[in-house]
C-alpha cells in the first residue's frame, strides 16, 4: 500500500510536474491477480484496484497493520465498482454478491471474510474500490445500474454532455460517510464538473477510465487562483484535497469513477467558483 501525506496548498504550488504526480496520482492500481491500494491522509480514503484472475484475493495482513484493527474493515466500510472486464464474484459475512460491468457493492463497516473472484480467469474483472473510516454498521447492498437514478446532464454547446449516476449516495442506502458514483460523457463532450467548485468539509478522488492508450484528460487541480494541471492516462486515478478544484478536458469522450468522504453527504454542498476567478 502506498502512503500519501496530506499536505497544505502552499506546498503544492511549488512543486513540479512530477512532485504533483508524486502525492496526487494514483498509478497502477489495476494489476492482473492483485489489490493494489493508496491510502491518503486526506480524510483518510483508501483508493483500491482489484483484479481477480485464477483464484480468489483477499486483503492480506498488511491492510489491516496499515489500518491498525484487527481486520482491514474491522472499522472501515467499503464501496467499490465494476469498472470493466468479465463478471466478478465478491464474498462478505458468507453472501455471495455476483457483479457484472457497471455494477456496485457496498460492504458495511465488519465485513469480514472478503474476497474477489473472477467467474472466468481469462476475462478478469476490474474493480475499482475506496474504503473510508466508520463509525456504524450499515447493511451491504449491491446497487445496478438502473437503481443509480442516472441523471442525464449538459449540452453539446458546452461540451459537456453526460449522464451521472449516483451509486453510493444517501438518496439509494445508508452509508457512515463514502459517497461515490460515476460520471459518462458522451462521443463529442469532453469537460466535466465546470464551472468548477471546491468543498472544503470533503475531499474527494477521480477515477478516469475507458480511454485508448492515445486518449487522455487535462485535469485541472489547485486553488481557483493558482490551478495546476496533470495528464491522466486511463484508469489513473488522483486524489482531491479540500482545497482544490477537481474538474478536466478529455480528448475524447471517457467515464470517471468520483468518490467522496468527510464532514457531510450532501452532494450539494459544494463552493462554486466563478469562471473569471480562475486563474
Amino acid at each position: 500500500m502506498d502512503i500519501r501525506q496530506a499536505i497544505h496548498h502552499e506546498q503544492a504550488e511549488a512543486l513540479d510536474t512530477e512532485g504533483l504526480r508524486r502525492h496526487f496520482v494514483a498509478e497502477g492500481l489495476f494489476r492482473p491477480g492483485s489489490i493494489s491500494a493508496v491510502y491518503s491522509h486526506y480524510d483518510r480514503m483508501i483508493l483500491i484496484g482489484i483484479v481477480p484472475t485464477k483464484g480468489a484475493l483477499r486483503f492480506d495482513e498488511s491492510f489491516a497493520k496499515t489500518v491498525g484493527s484487527e481486520d482491514f474493515l474491522t472499522r472501515r466500510e467499503l464501496a467499490l465498482i465494476h469498472i470493466g472486464g468479465g463478471a466478478a464474484v465478491v464474498e462478505a459475512d458468507g453472501a455471495r454478491h455476483d457483479l457484472a460491468g457497471g455494477d456496485a457493492l457496498y460492504l458495511g463497516m465488519g465485513s469480514a471474510g472478503v474476497s474477489f473472484s473472477a467467474v472466468d480467469a481469462a476475462d478478469p474483472p476490474r474493480l475499482y474500490a475506496v474504503s473510508a473510516p466508520a463509525h456504524a454498521r450499515h447493511p451491504s447492498r449491491k446497487v445496478t445500474v438502473e437503481q443509480a437514478s442516472p441523471q442525464p446532464l449538459g449540452t453539446a454547446e458546452s461540451a459537456n454532455k453526460r449522464t451521472i449516476f449516483k451509486y453510493i449516495h444517501p438518496g439509494v442506502l445508508p452509508t457512515c460517510q463514502l459517497v461515490m458514483g460515476m460520471t459518462r460523457l458522451e462521443p463529442g463532450s469532453v469537460w466535466n464538473t465546470m464551472p468548477a467548485h471546491t468543498h472544503d468539509r470533503r475531499m474527494e478522488a477521480y477515477l478516469y477510465f475507458e480511454m485508448p492508450a492515445d486518449r487522455f484528460v487535462v485535469h485541472l487541480m489547485g486553488r481557483p487562483e493558482a490551478t495546476r494541471h496533470l495528464i491522466l492516462r486511463n484508469e489513473e486515478a488522483v486524489i482531491s484535497p479540500p482545497w482544490s478544484i477537481h474538474s478536466g478536458a478529455g480528448t475524447g469522450a471517457y467515464a470517471f469513477v468520483w468518490a467522496m468522504a468527510g464532514d457531510n453527504q450532501a452532494f450539494t454542498d459544494m463552493d462554486f467558483i466563478a469562471m473569471e476567478a480562475l486563474r
